[in-house]
């Protein structure tokens, strides 16, 4: 009576594993009075007077000076989106709701895109640090060395987020943590971080009062940065010899990224157009632009991973 017994399966589908989105978060520069619609939105920035410092001739009538040009940041719209087709026969065949787990898969693709887009923003700040060799013997830079001169030995140290931290202060970038920058990290590179040892090493992160600090994946507070690990940050095989594991690092303050939506995402069950109504469209569209705008505000840290020096 073989035919009596068959294999069973589990109608519950789990979804791949996903990581919490990050970079967007980052955005608190917005349009605040708009003019008018358009395929990209300008933002200027006044530029202060240079200090007068000689005293006034009690005679002399001073000379009025121009007030300086603003400067300005441009944030071009683009549309995003993508979509899928379920057909009916899948419907009708599968032994679970599939269109259910599609859309569910259809709204995260949006989220996962839309974090990667902004991500790559942040990744072309114009300051960078770097640490090329080891940091128990070699500093590092700012706006020196070169991302090949990554290797094995450059990891992540003290070292990076006391000169971050320094250069965002010396630049009169304000916080956005209270008193304190925000930091996104790897987990496998800041665990190099945390396993210094030393007076001057990582010290354990405090305990937060509010359980949402811990939800949005703060690890501790260290050398005048709140920590946040996320497994989102790019890295690639760009170090020494194109073989050593380049990790992004990115250290921020407030107006770091600036964003302009004429559309806000969201998922689009599409019109159904074929002859015989088959096919069921599943997607997520939306218009929007970033760019960065104080770039005084962002430091991106380049080095690798001891865990993750090579390999994807």
């Amino acid at each position: 009576m073989s035919n009596l017994v068959q294999t069973a399966y589990d109608r519950a589908l789990e979804f791949a594993l996903r990581a919490q989105p990050t970079f967007r978060n980052i955005v608190d520069k917005k349009p605040v009075a708009q003019a008018m619609p358009g395929s990209s939105v300008v933002f200027e920035l006044y530029q202060d007077l240079a200090q007068q410092i000689t005293p006034l001739n009690e005679l002399v009538d001073p000379d009025a000076v121009a007030a300086g040009q603003p400067t300005t940041v441009t944030v071009t719209l683009n549309e995003y989106g993508n979509a899928i087709l379920v057909s009916n026969k899948l419907d009708l065949f599968s032994f679970t709701d599939v269109t259910a787990g599609l859309v569910n898969q259809v709204a995260w693709n949006l989220i996962d895109s839309i974090d990667l887009i902004v991500q790559n923003v942040l990744q072309a700040g114009t300051q960078v640090i770097r640490q090329n060799g080891d940091p128990a013997t070699v500093n590092p830079t700012y706006n020196g060395g070169t991302t090949a001169g990554v290797t094995t030995a450059s990891i992540y140290s003290s070292k990076a987020i006391r000169l971050a931290v320094a250069k965002l202060r010396f630049q009169k970038v304000h916080p956005n943590k209270g008193s304190y920058y925000t930091t996104y990290i790897s987990p496998e590179v800041s665990m190099d971080l945390r396993a210094e040892t030393g007076n001057a090493a990582w010290r354990p992160p405090h305990e937060y009062s509010s359980a949402g600090n811990i939800w949005a994946g703060e690890i501790g507070e260290y050398e005048g940065s709140v920590f946040i690990e996320t497994p989102r940050v790019n890295y690639a095989l760009t170090g020494a010899g194109a073989a050593v594991n380049v990790f992004q690092t990115y250290t921020v303050g407030q107006q770091a990224l600036a964003e302009a939506v004429a559309e806000e995402f969201h998922t689009v069950r599409g019109p159904v157009v074929d002859k015989l109504t088959r096919f069921q469209p599943l997607g997520w569209y939306g218009v929007a632009g970033w760019s960065l705008y104080r770039p005084e505000s962002l430091i991106r840290t380049e080095t690798t991973a001891s865990i993750h020096t090579t390999g994807a």
